[in-house]
């Protein structure tokens, strides 16, 4: 009961507040389209990535849960690429739910390719406000229920990349979209904006030796009125086939602050398909009250333009 009530409190904040809502991933490098429109195209080939995050392990029924699935792929036009991805992240009685496509821009700049990228979509939060018990009966939030509508949504980002590094800066939630108005009689209404967030990401891989290449990167997450989250990465790729690495994540909002240690696996299986692993490890109180977090990727790239030559993608 003392855990789904620290659930139910923390999301009920977010109802008087702009919300800071994107979903959270400790594998967001092997999969950048959901924080960068303009990675899209970026691995030359139709890449599928299906994400499942499973956080905060023992914490209860209403642990946050995160199902991702993605494509993207560059067209005939090596100019032009184009991707989608939905989502569902659920925690306690809320669950948001969207849907992006994506449309990508690239030029040759120098050695590498300098790609805009624009998502555009839909997001709904929606909850489920009878699995939700409070010590106030006739607190007016709860008896006005606000109501769970479509809003739409739109991402633009930057990315430039070449075979050895890669940056990029990108925006979401463009529009700000409302959500959770409620309406009181006094003629009064309280509501919800979900607040836009700016990232910054960059990484390398530099080769140790012929069997052994070495990729460091880091993520900034930034949101107003939020201290600044970084995400520091390293990872280890043997024989062109197994990455070993870790991460340093801050997590901190105006409510928690959730430092965290990451650990992560990734098999190359053959030339199509990739399997990866990540545990998360809290490095605060919140270790406390949970096992930590778990999250699989699946991913499977798919040749569409034979004739083009494939390069060792190591972004």
């Amino acid at each position: 009961m003392k855990k789904s009530i620290i659930i139910i409190g923390l999301f009920l904040i977010t109802l008087a507040a702009s919300a800071q809502r994107d979903a959270l991933y400790s594998q967001f490098m092997f999969n950048k389209l959901v924080i960068n429109p303009a990675y899209s195209g970026s691995r030359d080939v139709l890449t599928m990535t299906l994400l499942n995050r499973y956080q905060w392990v023992g914490f209860g029924d209403g642990a946050p849960r995160t199902l991702t699935f993605s494509a993207h792929t560059p067209l005939r036009n090596e100019k032009v690429a184009i991707g989608m991805y939905v989502y569902a992240d659920q925690t306690g009685p809320f669950t948001d739910i969207g849907f992006m496509g994506n449309y990508a821009y690239r030029v040759r700049l120098l050695s590498g390719i300098l790609s805009f990228g624009l998502q555009a979509g839909f997001n709904q939060v929606n909850v489920d406000w009878d699995a939700v018990q409070m010590r106030d009966g006739d607190d007016p939030t709860i008896l006005n229920r606000p109501k769970n509508k479509i809003q739409p949504d739109a991402n633009f980002g930057i990315y430039y990349y070449t075979k050895s590094y890669y940056m990029g800066v990108s925006s979401k939630q463009l529009f700000e979209s409302q959500y959770g108005k409620v309406d009181f009689e006094n003629g009064l209404s309280t509501y919800s904006t979900l607040a836009r967030h700016f990232y910054g990401i960059a990484g390398a891989a530099v080769p140790l030796s012929e069997n052994i290449v070495f990729r460091p990167g880091f993520m900034l997450k930034y949101t107003q009125n939020a201290p600044l989250n970084m995400d520091l990465n390293a990872s280890f790729l043997f024989n062109n086939l197994i990455w070993l690495g870790a991460s340093y994540r801050t997590n901190r909002n105006a409510i928690t602050n959730k430092n965290a240690l990451v650990f992560m696996v990734e098999l190359n299986l053959g030339e199509n398909w990739r399997l990866g692993y990540s545990y998360d490890t809290y490095l605060t109180e919140m270790k406390t009250y949970q096992q930590g977090s778990h999250e699989i990727m699946i991913s499977h790239d798919l040749n569409l333009f034979a004739p083009r030559l494939i390069t060792p993608r190591y972004f």
